[in-house]
């Protein structure tokens, strides 16, 4: 049935009434009637089955998203799901930007011209591997770090001011005005960070006092579904695998259609592991499954295209994005389609309504290659620091100096004395540690290594700390990433007590919203240490291209002006989309902003190449890591808990007969459920006494007897950044069982039990443990 929003103070009590919150109102000049019945979405009264995609317009060139939006109508798709990121068009508190490229009400109309619904997302938390998650960074200037996604009016109140203004610009869009839009969400897999219903119900209403008034959703993983159920709210499932899975927990908390909220086509990289990939197989049968169950879904990706600029976000607890978002969709970074596309448009079209014929699919844009040219000049980045200098006791977080994200140095004086230990409380994220000139060590918040050897000075000398943020992260508690050299710092000489480092001056190239570059004055010649390069070359045709950076090290890159993104020739990504549109006939200038350098002698080149390179891993060049020397004490140990898993894929939870206090935790591996002799876990949680999961903002590997990194991405880290669809995995060559990994909680803590999800996929997956022991202690493993 179809029930309208007049009707709902009639239908309190009723089975559906749970459902009328969400119906769209009935407006006397609406094109559309949309709604939510007991089985199926309806459009005018009729049976809509909703086939969707996700294409981020931030993503994609502007002058591409016709093209992209012709793509994903002629796969099968009659739908497509858009975020808004938040930060995206409030960089600055109070001041939105709904221009050009982030121009979200064309984007709908285009949607409308080919034919497509839009289901918006609009946050406040997105997530979608963006900066902080869409959340924008100013949050932070206040304390604290559990007020975001909460109801702190310091997070509570901006979110409603940024729920109103996404009212009134897209508002007119929704059906019922004629526009396009079906659904709007509220928040984004809220399950997955917090069970605060009140807190879902703010935003709601928060949505509804904008103007919303088509059906509002929430989207949560299978596992999470029932955490933050309420009946205001049409709950969808997001999952890569097992759709009866997801339908039936689905079925468990509410009565309407089934929908996948987020099918993942693949997954998105990080710097320093292999490319990611996801199969065509499984994703056929899935799609087919949902269609003929009468679900419906939306493909996460359908298209990724590219974090362009500095918008890359990065996965917890800290493995930055690659800038390339191709996702392994079905329509890839350039808008190019193969055999993925071919497959889920075949399994689509035998689903079609009655008399829907797709159209073929748009031609591939043209794509050029560009020779080897020269970046024959630089200037060095200290030679780039505006003159304006901060001056503080010790340092802070870069957000309460007012600056967004760049680069900055951090200059003190040491006195003369003995060599000794330089230490920050934090650094986020890397940093070159130079003594008058010289560079004596790095910081690097990604193994938490924030301490560096200094020489003896028989003179004052200057300590000078230049510091890069790469991205803030955006899943997790640790969205609260605060950045820069967080205080206090500290000298130890040797055989001496710490004492702090006090009366800073601190200089910052705030690279802002869209990447601004500095003022910079070039000379000829190759820069040494972290540097500014530009060059150019000439082009006579306006075509995609993908430049070749794996020559170079670690930075930025800017194409007439317009920063095109981050790279780090670690890989796996060693090119970055060109798109056409943003050529000029003629002369192009390119700047490239490398930390580390490039490689090799002479002047540095850059091509353009007709194809990417989004596999190609070298460790080799990141930074030097010191050699472990780590070792492992369970001789003699006794396990605060042994027992065997359930097999399958379910989240499981055990809770110890008696909590135990220490700062670190190691999983023991002794059997699998297949025989072999692999161990996998996709996300570990620890619990406390009362059953809620620990906080994670500190945790590191300590140890781990094996990791793949060669075949797949099966790190260690896997297992604790939030994400189930990604998994530690023993390497594929090598020993068996028992299988150990070893997690630094960064402080005691008090454990009562652990939360395991196993890898997710179908039977028959490797790693699913079946027999384990776990422990809880201070020196389950040493540094000799």
């Amino acid at each position: 049935m179809t029930i309208s929003y007049q009707r709902r103070s009639l239908l309190k009590g009723s089975a559906a009434a749970a459902l009328l919150p969400l119906t769209a109102t009935v407006h006397a000049a609406a094109s559309h009637r949309f709604a939510i019945g007991e089985h199926d979405f309806l459009l005018d009264g009729k049976p809509l089955q909703i086939r969707c995609g996700e294409m981020h317009f931030a993503r994609v060139p502007r002058e591409y998203w016709t093209h992209r939006l012709k793509t994903i109508k002629a796969m099968g798709l009659n739908a497509v799901c858009a975020y808004l990121f938040w930060n995206y068009h409030e960089w600055r508190e109070g001041r939105y930007d709904w221009a050009a490229q982030r121009d979200a009400a064309e984007f709908c109309r285009l949607a409308q011209q080919e034919g497509l619904w839009v289901i918006l997302r609009p946050g406040p938390y997105a997530c979608a591997e963006w900066e902080m998650g869409g959340l924008p960074w100013w949050l932070l200037k206040h304390d604290g770090d559990a007020f975001l996604r909460t109801r702190d009016e310091a997070y509570l109140a901006p979110a409603r001011r940024w729920l109103k203004e996404v009212g009134r610009v897209l508002g007119p869009m929704q059906v019922t005005k004629g526009g396009n839009i079906l659904m709007v969400q509220v928040e984004n897999e809220y399950g997955f960070y917090g069970d605060d219903v009140g807190y879902l119900r703010a935003l709601r209403q928060a949505l509804l006092d904008t103007g919303f008034d088509v059906p509002l959703f929430q989207c949560n993983p299978t596992n999470a579904v029932a955490r933050t159920y309420i009946p205001e709210l049409f709950t969808v499932a997001n999952f890569g695998s097992d759709p009866a899975a997801g339908f039936k927990a689905l079925d468990a908390v509410q009565k309407g259609p089934r929908m996948c909220g987020e099918y993942y086509s693949g997954w998105f990289d990080t710097w320093g592991a292999p490319h990611r990939r996801g199969g065509v197989e499984g994703a056929t049968k899935d799609i087919a499954a949902m269609l003929k169950a009468n679900g419906s879904f939306s493909l996460y990706m359908a298209h990724g295209g590219t974090t362009f600029g500095l918008w890359g976000g990065c996965d917890r607890p800290f493995r930055p994005d690659t800038t390339s978002y191709d996702y392994d969709a079905p329509i890839g970074e350039a808008g190019w389609i193969g055999a993925k596309f071919d497959a889920y448009r075949a399994a689509i079209t035998p689903f079609l309504a009655p008399g829907e014929k797709l159209p073929a699919p748009p031609p591939r844009m043209p794509v050029m290659t560009i020779p080897p040219f020269a970046l024959a000049e630089s200037v060095a980045v200290k030679s780039a620091m505006p003159a304006r200098v901060i001056k503080d006791v010790s340092p802070r977080p870069i957000e309460q100096y007012d600056i967004s994200r760049g680069l900055v140095s951090y200059r003190v004086t040491l006195p003369a004395g003995p060599g000794g230990v330089v230490e920050v409380a934090r650094a986020r994220d890397l940093a070159w540690v130079h003594l008058d000139g010289k560079q004596i060590g790095t910081f690097d918040t990604r193994y938490r290594r924030y301490k560096v050897d200094v020489p003896a000075r028989s003179k004052p000398a200057t300590l000078e700390i230049l510091l890069y943020t790469i991205a803030r992260v955006n899943f997790g508690p640790e969205v609260h990433d605060r950045k820069g050299i967080h205080g206090p710092v500290t000298f130890t000489p040797k055989g001496g007590a710490a004492a702090p480092l006090e009366h800073w001056e601190i200089r910052a190239l705030d690279f802002d919203a869209d990447g601004v570059l500095p003022p910079l004055a070039f000379k000829k010649g190759r820069g040494k240490g972290a540097a500014f390069y530009r060059g150019g070359f000439d082009a006579a045709r306006t075509d995609d291209t993908f430049l070749d950076m794996s020559a170079w090290g670690q930075g930025v890159v800017w194409v007439n002006g317009r920063c095109l993104g981050r790279f780090w020739s670690i890989g796996p990504t060693q090119t970055m989309y060109l798109p056409g549109p943003w050529l000029r006939k003629g002369r192009n200038e390119v700047v490239v902003l490398d930390l580390t350098g490039p490689r090799g002698q002479g002047t540095p080149h850059i091509a353009g190449l007709a194809e990417p390179i989004l596999d190609q891993l070298h460790r080799e060049r990141d930074f030097p890591r010191p050699p472990s020397t780590a070792k492992l004490h369970l001789t003699g140990v006794k396990p605060v808990h042994e027992g065997e898993f359930a097999p399958g894929s379910q989240t499981q939870d055990v809770h110890f007969a008696a909590p135990k206090a220490g700062r670190q935790f190691c999983l023991e591996s002794l059997d699998a459920f297949d025989g072999k002799p692999y161990a996998a876990v996709a996300e570990l949680s620890l619990l406390d006494k009362n059953g809620k999961t620990l906080d994670q903002s500190n945790w590191t590997i300590a140890w781990v007897d094996s990791e793949e990194a060669t075949k797949e991405d099966g790190g260690a880290l896997n297992a604790i950044n939030g994400q189930n669809s990604d998994y530690w995995h023993t390497a594929l060559t090598g020993g068996g069982h028992p299988h150990r990994l070893v997690i630094d909680l960064g402080r005691p803590m008090e454990v009562a039990g652990l939360r395991y999800v196993p890898r997710q996929g179908p039977d028959g997956v490797t790693g699913r443990i079946r027999h384990f022991r776990a422990y809880v202690g201070d020196g389950l493993v040493t540094d000799q």
